[in-house]
C-alpha cells in the first residue's frame, strides 16, 4: 500500500498507546463539562460524555474522580475551546482543535508547527469551508442488538452506520449530535466513545513522499498536550 500507508500505520499505533495523552485530553474535557454545566452527571449531558469517553480510554476511576474534584476547586485552569484553520505543505487544508488555558501559548506554537513544516496559519473561517462537523458515536457490537435499535437512531438522526472491528460506528449531522446522545441514553446503549468530527468536501491527492511530510506535520500537532485534535482534506486511500 506504499511507504506513506506504513509510516501512517506506524504512527497511529504509537498514539493509540499514548494513554498520558489521551488522559490528558479527557481531563481537559471533563474539565471543560464540569465548568460550564456542573459536577453532576444526571444534570450535565456534556459531563456525562466525557465520562464515556474516559472510560472508552480506560481512565482509572481515580483519576477521573481528581479531575471532576480540580475542575470544581480553583485548582483547575479555566480552559478554552480554540479551533485554528491553515494550510499544510501542497494545499492540505487543516483544522487544529484546542482546549488550552494559555491561548497565547497555544497559538504561538500552533503558528511555529504550520511554519516549520512548510505551511501557513490562516484567519478564521479561511479553511473551515473545507469541511463538514458530523457527530460519530462508537459501540461495542457485542453490547448491542443493532436489528432491534436501527429504526431508533435513524429517528434520531442517524445518517450513516458502518461496522469497523468491533465496533459500530454512528454518525449524525451536527445539530443531531444532542438527539442521538440523548436517545442513546434512552435505549440504555453504552457508548463506547463519541466526538464531533469534521469531514473534508474534497480531498488532494498525494504522492507517498508528500503524504510523509503532512503526518509528520500531523504528529508535531498531535504531540502538543493543549491539541485534541486535528482534521485535513489529504486524501489517505
Amino acid at each position: 500500500m506504499g511507504r506513506a500507508f506504513e509510516y501512517r500505520k506506524e504512527k497511529k499505533f504509537k498514539r493509540w498507546d499514548a494513554m498520558a495523552k489521551n488522559f490528558t485530553r479527557v481531563g481537559r474535557e471533563i474539565a471543560i463539562a464540569v465548568k460550564a454545566g456542573g459536577p453532576d452527571p444526571s444534570t450535565n449531558a456534556k459531563l456525562r460524555l466525557a465520562l464515556n469517553n474516559a472510560k472508552g480510554v480506560q481512565m482509572p476511576k481515580d483519576r477521573v474522580e481528581a479531575a471532576i474534584k480540580r475542575a470544581v476547586s480553583k485548582d483547575e485552569g479555566d480552559y478554552e475551546e480554540i479551533v485554528y484553520e491553515g494550510y499544510g505543505p501542497f494545499g492540505v487544508a487543516m483544522m487544529i482543535e484546542c482546549a488550552t488555558d494559555n491561548p497565547t501559548r497555544t497559538v504561538a506554537n500552533v503558528r511555529m508547527y504550520f511554519n516549520r513544516g512548510d505551511g501557513a496559519l490562516g484567519t478564521q473561517g479561511s479553511v473551515a469551508f473545507s469541511f463538514d462537523r458530523k457527530g460519530v458515536f462508537k459501540l461495542e457490537k457485542e453490547k448491542v442488538q443493532l436489528d432491534d435499535i436501527e429504526l431508533d437512531l435513524i429517528d434520531a438522526g442517524a445518517e450513516d452506520i458502518r461496522e469497523e472491528e468491533d465496533l459500530y460506528l454512528v454518525s449524525t449531522s451536527f445539530t443531531d449530535f444532542g438527539t442521538m446522545q440523548n436517545k442513546l441514553e434512552e435505549l440504555n446503549v453504552e457508548v463506547k466513545a463519541a466526538e464531533l468530527v469534521r469531514v473534508p468536501l474534497n480531498l488532494v491527492e498525494l504522492t507517498d513522499e508528500q503524504m510523509e511530510k503532512i503526518y509528520a506535520l500531523i504528529d508535531k500537532f498531535e504531540e502538543d498536550d493543549d491539541v485534541v485534535s486535528v482534521f485535513h482534506n489529504m486524501k489517505e486511500e
